[in-house]
């Protein structure tokens, strides 16, 4: 079937093209239409559910397939309606038609036609829809941007608005095609190791004399473990610096070098990006240096540099790898090295986990910097900061972190993609899932003065928002609205990655009634939602036997959500937290541990009751953490207070309790991951044996 779609496709666009013409006219357009098995008739008279589908080849993700309103409702601003609501879109290597139509049945599009079927008591279009959606696909495939053997390249397909019953009818259809584009050559990020694991490091641009960002990376360098006799700066006329051996420059050097750090002005660095590609002595390279690309004068010869180091990839080996430019830099706490010019003094790393397991990737180096800053426990084992993408992008970095032992969780902060990058990084988000780990994005440039601001920061164009993270969130990856959803899933995923997801019926407790209910009121998100779990019999006779002899029998109804009182102590909140974990109606569990409430020993020294502290082997701190191990399933813990149970929080999260300060975020959080992790088992179970579609 597809095979004949496809044949017959060739054959329109290059009749259509033989003639001079970039889209097909009524006549082959109704073939086609005939070969997909929709019939055109612009005479058909207007639905009460007139939908639209779409193939469109997009700059970033190439092949798109997206389905929604049709006719007039198609023209309505997307954005006001919740997601998934008015369109679904695809990339058309990452779904089928089956998916696709899972996809297609969020949207009130959907919802309009099981009406009118309803109605009319005829069946919902299902067949159809999915006939039609798995040919465009297989023309998807056949004509895509990054199909080498493509004949062209198919720039769009509409079908609006159209009529879905037993079959499809359209009253109105386009097609546009256009010539194969030349892509850019695959990066060897096989050599990415050699960027995060290096055995020897160069730096170019050192001071001598000053604390330049050459000599503050040079620092941080040995400040952060890194051995000096594997180290040496280019730096001609110097015998050391800091101890640090120095040689006259690229030819000197012995061997190779696995990473050359490059710290000098922009201007110089186009001739010697030049000779490190003859010199064919480093495996990888990081560009400090900003302003390349980032202005009108500089962004012709930024384009023309990136050629170069793009055609240096043809060659045998595949050449050096470029990070950067207007890039911070990499934390690699593997590797021994943090070559970040920020000092450490203004940003330590101290290890917050017992095993450091996550990656975070930015195109913004100062997006990195306020998060670690904030949020030490997000803690990952590398930071690496991407700028302009000159040479290594998005999709190369998470294809390799991908498939990299050992890691576990991935943050990524996005301004924009090269050409059809966006489709390496989709596939790279579908690799990751699917190879157990979970992959958090924010992308930059939700308005138009924000996407000015991303072209004045990193040279990037940001695309289509709405595109982006519906493709992107069907691949698999959690994406989030902004920087606090960011970090509140960024860490969330962290620390209950070893957790079982076994269905979305949350249990929640507090010995303050407004975040009991706070909780309940916070367990729905856009398209998802979490239930209050129904306690058994056994569940509720169990806590009524906790709270006869904590004496607040006569003071607490069991049910769910639970609000204990807050005369309930740290004991009386994790037995019961315990019992709520032992439910099988319970899936996961959210518990306010009441920092202020008298009877917990919340602060770090109390006064008025010496050893009633959090140091008490009777306290949360003490006795949370072993419970949480001994548990399969999610607890949250909410410490909402201020400045004086800052060491309660901090001596529960660095023993691996999740804890959020506010029970909304803590709440909405959980439901955002465990809808994360139910996609994720899809993701698993659709393709056995783990492959991408």
């Amino acid at each position: 079937m597809s095979k004949s779609i496809t044949t017959r496709a060739a054959g329109l666009f290059s009749q259509a093209a033989g003639l001079g013409r970039g889209s097909l006219d009524a006549g082959e357009l109704q073939a086609l239409l005939d070969e997909l098995g929709v019939a055109l008739d612009a005479a058909a008279p207007a639905g009460a559910a007139e939908i639209r589908i779409s193939l469109n080849c997009t700059r970033e993700f190439g092949m798109v397939l997206s389905a929604g309103l049709g006719g007039l409702e198609a023209e309505l601003d997307e954005n006001n309606f919740r997601r998934d609501r008015a369109s679904v879109y695809a990339a058309a290597a990452l779904t089928d038609a089956e998916d696709f139509l899972r996809l297609f049945q969020r949207t009130l599009a959907w919802q309009k036609l099981a009406a009118v079927a309803r109605r009319t008591g005829k069946p919902a279009p299902e067949g159809a829809l999915k006939d039609c959606f798995g040919k465009l696909l297989a023309l998807a495939q056949a004509f895509a941007p990054d199909n080498a053997d493509a004949p062209c390249v198919l720039q769009a397909l509409e079908l609006n608005p159209a009529l879905a019953g037993e079959h499809i009818t359209v009253r109105a259809a386009e097609c546009s095609f256009g010539a194969p584009q030349p892509a850019r050559l695959p990066r060897p990020i096989g050599k990415i190791d050699k960027l995060i694991h290096p055995k020897r490091i160069g730096i170019i641009g050192v001071s001598g004399s000053g604390m330049n960002f050459g000599r503050i990376i040079l620092r941080n360098l040995m400040g952060s473990g890194y051995p000096k006799e594997q180290l040496l700066v280019l730096k001609p006329g110097e015998a050391e610096i800091d101890g640090v051996k120095c040689i006259e420059g690229l030819k000197a050097i012995d061997g190779k070098l696995d990473l050359l750090i490059v710290a000098v002005a922009a201007s110089a660095v186009y001739e010697l990006v030049d000779e490190i590609i003859a010199s064919d002595a480093v495996e990888a390279v990081m560009l400090i240096p900003g302003s390349m690309g980032e202005t009108k004068k500089s962004r012709e010869p930024a384009a023309a540099l990136a050629g170069r180091i793009n055609a240096a990839h043809g060659k045998s080996g595949g050449g050096p790898i470029f990070l950067g430019a207007n890039c911070l830099g990499v934390v690699s706490h593997p590797g021994a090295y943090d070559s970040w010019f920020i000092p450490l003094e203004r940003l330590p790393k101290p290890q917050k986990k017992p095993v450091r397991n996550s990656v975070m990737l930015s195109q913004s180096g100062a997006f990195m910097i306020t998060r670690l800053s904030q949020n030490p426990w997000l803690d990952p084992a590398y930071m690496l900061a991407l700028g302009n993408q000159t040479d290594l992008t998005h999709g190369d970095m998470l294809s390799y972190f991908a498939a990299l032992p050992g890691i576990e969780t991935l943050g990524i902060y996005i301004e924009g993609f090269k050409d059809l990058d966006g489709l390496q990084f989709a596939k790279a988000v579908r690799k990751a899932v699917l190879n157990g780990k979970q992959v958090v994005v924010y992308k930059s440039g939700r308005t138009a003065p924000g996407q000015g601001g991303v072209m004045g920061h990193t040279a990037s164009i940001a695309g289509g928002l709405t595109l982006f993270e519906s493709v992107v969130r069907h691949a698999g990856a959690i994406v989030v609205e902004d920087f606090n959803t960011f970090d509140d899933l960024f860490y969330i995923a962290g620390a209950l990655q070893d957790k079982k997801i076994g269905g979305k019926r949350l249990g929640a407790i507090s010995g303050a009634g407004f975040e009991a209910v706070g909780m309940a009121d916070s367990i729905d998100s856009d398209g998802f939602g979490m239930e209050m779990g129904a306690l058994e019999e056994a569940t509720v006779k169990k806590i009524e036997e906790i709270l006869v002899v904590k004496k607040l029998d006569q003071l607490v109804e069991v049910r769910n959500p639970l609000d204990i009182n807050p005369g309930a102590d740290d004991e009386c909140h994790l037995q019961i937290t315990e019992v709520f974990l032992q439910d099988p109606n319970i899936d996961a569990v959210v518990v306010g541990l009441d920092p202020t409430a008298p009877a917990v020993c919340a602060l770090e020294e109390s006064k008025l009751r010496p050893g009633h502290d959090i140091a008490s082997p009777k306290s949360t701190v003490s006795l949370m953490p072993a419970l949480v191990v001994r548990n399969d399933k999610p607890v949250i813990g909410i410490v909402d207070g201020g400045k004086l149970y800052d060491a309660m929080s901090a001596g529960l999260m660095d023993q691996g309790v999740c804890v959020f300060r506010n029970c909304a975020r803590g709440t909405k959080a959980l439901v955002r991951y465990v809808e994360a992790r139910q996609n994720a088992d899809y993701l698993k179970h659709r393709r056995p044996g783990g492959t991408d579609f």
